[in-house]
C-alpha cells in the first residue's frame, strides 16, 4: 500500500483521509456490488480498520460514508451527502493553474479567516462527475464558479464570502 491508495471522503461533514480504499475496493468490489449497505458497511469497516483508525463512537458514520463512496467509486447512484460550511473543489490533474488556483485559495481563507474544506480533485473520473470540462475548475458549495481559468484574489474573496456566510 503507498500514498496513491489514500482518499479523502467526506464523514459526518469532515473531509477525512483513508488508507487502503482503493485496494479493498478491488479486493470486494465485483462481489459485493449489489450487497445491501449493512453487509457492505460491515465489510469495509473491518477490512479499513486494519489500516486506519475509525473511533467507536463515528463508526456508525464512517460505515455510510464509506458504503457512499464505494458505491460512487462503482459508479452507482448514490445520494449526495450535503456538507456543512465551506466546501471547495479544485478539479484539475494537477497542471500549474491548478496549481496556482489551490494557492490562491489558500491566500484567501487565510486572509479572510475563514475555515472550510479545500480539496483538489485529480483523478479524472471524479472530475468528468461534475461535468467540467476545461481545467482548473473551480466549484464552491457545489456550484462551478470557474472553469479554465485561475480567477483573481479578489473575484475569489467575493466568492468565498458569499459562500462562507
Amino acid at each position: 500500500m503507498n500514498a496513491d491508495d489514500l482518499i479523502q471522503i467526506n464523514i459526518a461533514g469532515r473531509m477525512i483521509g483513508i488508507l487502503g480504499f482503493k485496494t479493498v475496493l478491488e479486493e470486494i468490489g465485483p462481489n459485493l456490488a449489489q450487497a445491501d449497505d449493512d453487509l457492505l458497511s460491515n465489510e469495509l469497516l473491518v477490512r479499513l480498520s486494519k489500516n486506519n483508525y475509525i473511533p467507536e463512537t463515528v463508526k456508525a458514520d464512517y460505515g455510510k460514508a464509506l458504503v457512499r463512496e464505494f458505491r460512487r467509486q462503482l459508479g452507482q447512484p448514490v445520494p449526495e451527502e450535503k456538507p456543512s460550511g465551506l466546501v471547495i473543489k479544485v478539479l484539475g490533474q494537477g497542471c500549474n493553474n491548478c496549481r496556482e488556483l489551490t494557492r490562491r485559495i489558500m491566500d484567501v481563507m487565510g486572509e479572510l479567516n475563514l475555515a472550510g474544506d479545500l480539496e483538489h480533485v485529480t483523478d479524472i473520473k471524479a472530475i468528468a462527475q461534475y461535468g467540467v470540462l476545461g481545467s482548473p475548475g473551480l466549484i464552491i458549495n457545489g456550484q462551478v464558479k470557474a472553469v479554465g481559468s485561475v480567477p483573481s484574489k479578489k473575484q475569489l474573496a467575493d466568492w468565498l464570502q458569499q459562500a462562507g456566510v
